[in-house]
């Protein structure tokens, strides 16, 4: 009877014994740690690319986050010419933003043409002629008017337009950013213009 447990033992150890031979003939990581199961290919391929790719110095970190950064700028240097809302600066960004830029550039505002008239006007002030001297201040003085009256103006009617299309939309802003936007000339606005004079935005 004895004789019969003792084989019955036997037979039951030796499929055990086979199997912890089985699992310590596989060929085991190098870098995963004892007493834990080898990972898959897959998973330490890429356990060993992110430990690559760590940077192991501050230089080396300080270099990456430059790199990084150079490149974030230029993809918003090329939005700002392709009016690519991804990668825009988030001043820049969102629907309303996007109106209040088309609503500007559909239009002629006398604010464009500041800078040019401000030349106009420092030279007409500086020749020592004071007809023209008086002529420079009323001209100066004129153009301020225009330009206060217009930017009223603009900023009513997209005010006005701003609330009926984005009733439930953040407006904060808008308008002034758009009225900033009118003091730069057509050709040097940032993001470029996307919709032409006269064009319904």
């Amino acid at each position: 009877m004895a004789f019969v447990f003792r084989s019955r033992a036997k037979e039951e150890k030796a499929p055990a014994d086979q199997a912890q031979v089985a699992v310590s003939n596989q060929p085991r990581d190098p870098q995963a740690p004892k007493g834990r199961p080898t990972p898959k290919r897959s998973v330490a391929q890429s356990q060993r690319r992110s430990v690559a790719n760590t940077p192991t110095t501050r230089k080396e970190a300080a270099k990456r986050q430059r790199d990084e950064r150079r490149a974030q700028l230029e993809k918003q240097r090329q939005a700002l010419a392709s009016g690519d809302e991804r990668y825009l600066p988030a001043r820049d960004k969102g629907p309303v933003r996007k109106f209040a830029r088309d609503f500007v550039d559909s239009r002629f505002a006398i604010a464009e043409f500041f800078l040019p008239l401000a030349v106009v006007i420092l030279v007409l002030s500086m020749i020592r002629v004071p007809q023209l001297q008086n002529i420079a201040l009323l001209l100066w003085l004129f153009v301020i008017v225009l330009i206060v009256i217009d930017s009223i103006g603009i900023g009513f009617r997209l005010k006005k337009q701003l609330n009926e299309r984005f009733p439930d939309t953040p407006r904060k802003g808008a308008v002034a950013y758009a009225l900033m936007r009118t003091l730069q000339m057509r050709r040097l606005r940032l993001p470029k213009p996307q919709v032409k004079r006269g064009e319904r935005p």
